[in-house]
């Protein structure tokens, strides 16, 4: 009796470079018929022409479509693939195996249900091999395959088969996994892949390829219903429309449905489709869905079942993978998306790293490139989310860098934290306004910024002097005063200094909350943290002045003798010796702290001040 055809797999291939992730792949596209004429007469010229299996096909060509992965016969990007056999259909992606390009392999796990971790039988299992192995895992990956490739190459040999198959299940018994299977291949000579090798008849379970094609990949329990809103659509007045696609459940006209946060109820009215009207719509369905009741529902926002709603919170739990060669520190502000919504978010604490290698937890106070950490997050304002193993769809998020726009990380949220729904903001009848009115001014944050003697502190000085004397109201925040209280705890590291100014930050916007006009004086070498401070205040109430003063007259003055010490070894950390400075892409004044006079030059900053309280 034949066997019923099963329903699509959604897979990947991972683990290090060079392990034949890629030849596997386009082997098995050969095997299965799946290489039309064309391909196959342009793989085989293309194999001549590069050489690099003498008269054979390099099946590996097939995927490594970029030039430069061509060249350097490893994969830089992902490839997908879909081919089909008489009992299934296949989806699969070819992730990079190289460490840099970790970030790739991350995307393509994150739309697969089953992972083939290949191993070259000659290496074994190594840390990339582990490390892959453990983002999948954190992706929701529950079910693998230990393709232990290359075994032509050990001459068959079904000792070291065992020996590395019981090393990975030894790592694996960490990852939760639902089912592991490990399978001995030569994917050059197609050894194990479609059919039976007559080299290993050692082996008794199945070909790689019969094994993808009865493998149960156990569904995870239905999903409630989720509709991140993409876009409200309003092509008219009589028209409005909630477009977005669906990320968990289903959806029927009639039903109920709730604002995710705000507890707005109200039931469908309608359902549209890409062709038309429908009456129901499920997960991975693009729609618009109108409601009964005209709702405030923007961008971001989540439409959810009433009995079981999504999280709604500014703070939680996530594991972070960290995808930059700049290291993730705490306090740090990110651009964060979350389904469809964007807000900024930090780290507020490193709970831990996670060794890929032995699994343990070590403490941890900044993550780098390809580490995993478990971190506790804050954002700029409540975001609606579940937990990543209840909906991966919701669960996820994304951390941009706001100067690069580049992706530097990825998280998959575990459970919000309790106490950021029992914090609440405090309204009170008099506020900045009241504040500033009774003072008589506007008020403002000068942030003087530039290398330890640049005359930050000087020019500040004389500013809020002539301040003072024209009869405004200061206040001047100073970073050697504030290591002798506020932030003592700090040292110089790029986290201290992190952190350093984001109290500085917080300290600063409540002094101009009072109605002060604050003098800031921070050397604050990261353009991060000066422009988070910029966002904490409103248009127009952030001054950066940049004290342009270069390095060597800095080290010339040197009443303090850092430099010296600095340049000595004495002094690690050392702004502008040992640690860098980022000055300002566009300040909103420039000083030649060289140059000038710092008494010509305060009058300079007296006059944007002026001006600004004219406004």
């Amino acid at each position: 009796m034949a066997t019923p055809p099963r329903g699509q797999l959604r897979l990947l291939t991972c683990g290090s470079v060079d392990d034949g992730k890629s030849t596997l792949i386009g082997r098995l596209l050969h095997e299965c018929g799946a290489i039309a004429d064309d391909t196959r007469d342009t793989l085989a010229r293309d194999s001549r022409r590069l050489g690099t299996t003498g008269d054979a096909p390099d099946f590996a060509l097939l995927l490594d479509g970029l030039e430069a992965e061509r060249e350097q016969g490893i994969t830089i990007d992902v490839a997908y693939r879909h081919f089909a056999t008489a009992r299934r259909s296949f989806i699969v992606a070819d992730c990079p195996g190289h460490a840099q390009h970790t970030r790739n392999m991350a995307t393509g796990a994150s739309n697969a249900e089953l992972a083939v971790i290949l191993v070259d039988a000659r290496r074994g299992v190594l840390a990339q091999t582990r490390l892959h192995a453990a983002i999948c895992a954190l992706l929701g990956i529950r079910d693998m395959v230990l393709a232990v490739n290359k075994i032509d190459l050990v001459m068959f040999d079904q000792d070291v088969f065992e020996r590395i198959a019981a090393d990975f299940r030894t790592f694996a018994a960490g990852l939760a996994l639902r089912s592991l299977a490990a399978i001995p291949v030569a994917a050059r000579s197609g050894d194990n892949l479609a059919t039976r090798s007559p080299h290993l008849a050692w082996y008794a379970g199945p070909t790689l390829l019969g094994y993808l094609e009865t493998v149960e990949v156990a569904e995870d329990a239905a999903a409630p219903f989720r509709l991140p809103v993409q876009w409200v659509n309003r092509p008219n007045p009589d028209f409005r429309g909630l477009s977005g696609t669906v990320a968990g459940g289903a959806v029927g006209l009639g039903d109920g449905v709730v604002i995710a946060g705000t507890a707005m109820a109200s039931t469908v009215a309608r359902i549209l489709g890409p062709d038309g009207d429908v009456e129901r719509a499920a997960v991975g369905e693009a729609v618009t869905v109108c409601l009964a009741d005209d709702l405030d529902v923007a961008r971001g926002d989540m439409l959810s079942a009433p009995a079981d709603r999504p999280a709604f919170a500014d703070q939680f739990a996530a594991h972070v993978l960290w995808m930059d060669a700049a290291a993730l520190l705490p306090g740090r502000q990110y651009a964060l998306r979350m389904g469809t919504a964007w807000t900024t978010a930090s780290v507020t604490a490193i709970r831990h790293r996670m060794d890929v290698t032995t699994r343990e937890q070590q403490a941890a106070r900044a993550l780098a490139l390809n580490e995993i950490g478990f971190c506790h997050l804050a954002t700029a304002r409540p975001l609606a989310f579940d937990a990543y193993a209840a909906n991966r769809r919701t669960g996820a998020f994304i951390l941009v860098d706001r100067t690069t726009n580049q992706t530097v990380g990825c998280g998959m949220v575990a459970y919000p934290l309790h106490r950021a729904g029992n914090v609440h903001r405090e309204a009170y009848p008099v506020d900045q306004a009241a504040r500033a009115a009774a003072l008589g001014q506007r008020p403002m944050v000068l942030w003087f910024t530039g290398l330890s003697g640049a005359g930050k502190s000087t020019i500040a000085k004389l500013v809020e002097q002539a301040l003072h004397g024209a009869g405004r109201h200061t206040y001047s925040l100073d970073g050697d005063n504030l290591r002798h209280g506020l932030n003592r705890d700090l040292g110089f590291t790029a986290q201290d200094r992190v952190e350093n100014i984001r109290r500085v930050a917080e300290v600063a916007r409540l002094m101009a909350d009072a109605g002060l006009i604050v003098l800031c004086s921070f050397i604050s070498p990261f353009r991060a943290e000066r422009q988070m401070v910029r966002d904490m205040l409103p248009e127009g109430a952030f001054v950066e002045i940049f004290v342009d003063t270069p390095l060597a007259v800095c080290a010339a003055r040197d009443a303090k003798g850092l430099y010296a010490g600095a340049l000595r070894g004495e002094i690690p950390n050392f702004t502008g010796i040992s640690s860098p400075y980022e000055p300002p892409e566009a300040a909103d004044l420039v000083l030649d702290g060289a140059g000038g006079a710092p008494e010509v030059l305060a009058a300079r900053v007296v006059e944007v001040v002026e001006r600004y309280q004219k406004k």
